[in-house]
């Protein structure tokens, strides 16, 4: 008999995105699984984000759909995705700096499904909260203004859980701190999607690899299946991927 993880938790089907006459997305279709650390991969300008954000319904499709858990999403709003259990930290964190860090807690908690995660498990998550939550959260270093918007995402309770651009403007020990709470996420039972620019922290934690260029699908596929030189080439443009993607016009080797 089939179980929950022989089916994809989240299911795009051909999705394309304009943003006027920009075609930031064409045709991009993928499955992630639960339990799945899932990488978008791509230089700027690849459309990572736009995915993200078309996933979770703050960029409307030109066509395509989004299924989450089997059901289509794609005309839903943002708010009855998270309710249903898609969470987002967006690239730059996006806090709200007038609030303290535990208000920003709770804002992420207005839509939050029933579930493990709580203002009080975010805080022992991440030691160092529970003092400073009364601080504003530009008194915070970059890192911990990251640690704060994981954790504003983990108390709505997401099933799926989108992490954009992680590693973004932070030290190197500090990104190795942050993705170092991937496993315990993973073990609390939330599924990872993230865009990362740096292939090779996204090949460290992954279990699935998807490189985007221009907007278009150029690899897939499991890390181990995938030599440096495909990746480079899918995440360059240099040469047509043997998944029989469309390559970025360029010199071929």
């Amino acid at each position: 008999m089939p179980t929950d993880h022989d089916r994809p938790l989240l299911e795009v089907r051909e999705l394309t995105v304009h943003h006027g006459q920009l075609c930031a997305l064409s045709d991009v279709s993928l499955r992630v699984f639960p339990g799945e650390v899932y990488a978008i991969i791509g230089a700027n300008g690849a459309g990572k984000s736009t995915l993200l954000r078309a996933i979770v319904g703050l960029d409307r499709p030109t066509s395509g759909s989004v299924l989450f858990d089997g059901a289509d999403v794609t005309p839903q709003r943002t708010e009855r995705r998270v309710a249903a259990g898609i969470g987002m930290v967006p690239e730059g964190r996006r806090l709200f700096p007038s609030l303290t860090v535990e208000e920003n807690l709770l804002v992420g908690s207005s839509y939050a499904r029933q579930g493990p995660w709580t203002v009080e498990r975010v805080y022992e998550l991440f030691g160092w909260m529970r003092e400073r939550r009364t601080q504003r959260a530009t008194q915070l270093s970059g890192g911990e203004q990251q640690a704060v918007a994981i954790a504003r995402a983990l108390v709505a309770n997401p099933r799926l859980l989108l992490l954009d651009e992680l590693s973004l403007g932070l030290a190197p020990v500090v990104v190795r701190r942050i993705y170092g709470l991937l496993p315990e996420l993973l073990a609390g039972g939330v599924t990872i999607l993230l865009v990362e620019q740096d292939v090779s922290q996204a090949l460290r934690v992954a279990s699935s690899i998807h490189c985007l260029l221009e907007g278009r699908t150029t690899l897939e596929g499991p890390p181990g299946d995938l030599t440096p030189e495909r990746i480079e080439d899918a995440y360059f443009g240099l040469t047509a991927s043997k998944d029989g993607a469309t390559p970025h016009p360029g010199t071929p080797r």
